[in-house]
């Protein structure tokens, strides 16, 4: 399964929806986009994840980066739209309490 992102900045804010996996073969494509917005100072980044259907360990380093990342430059990074089986994932491995 591949993972399609659409990027969009409004006003200010960066808009993501991710539509797939987020696995090794597709986590690089996340990472080339994430990593560098929040590596910027003061962004906020918003992160439609609705429409994902599988994260694995590569996937979950991506998003703890990017979280870790963020809060280091004093960004704000929210995922919306997860679905229980994902939230339960970053809840498992206490990311849900850095986001």
């Amino acid at each position: 399964m591949d993972l399609n992102i659409t990027h969009e900045k409004l006003n200010g804010t960066h808009y993501l929806e991710l539509d797939g996996e987020v696995q090794s073969y597709t986590a690089p494509k996340l990472k080339a986009i994430l990593f560098p917005l929040s590596e910027q100072t003061k962004q906020k980044i918003i992160i439609d994840v609705e429409k994902i259907d599988f994260i694995d360990s590569v996937g979950l380093g991506v998003f703890a980066g990017a979280i870790k990342s963020s809060i280091m430059n004093n960004s704000t990074l929210i995922l919306r739209g997860m679905t229980c089986r994902v939230r339960r994932l970053f809840e498992i491995t206490g990311l849900i309490e850095m986001i």
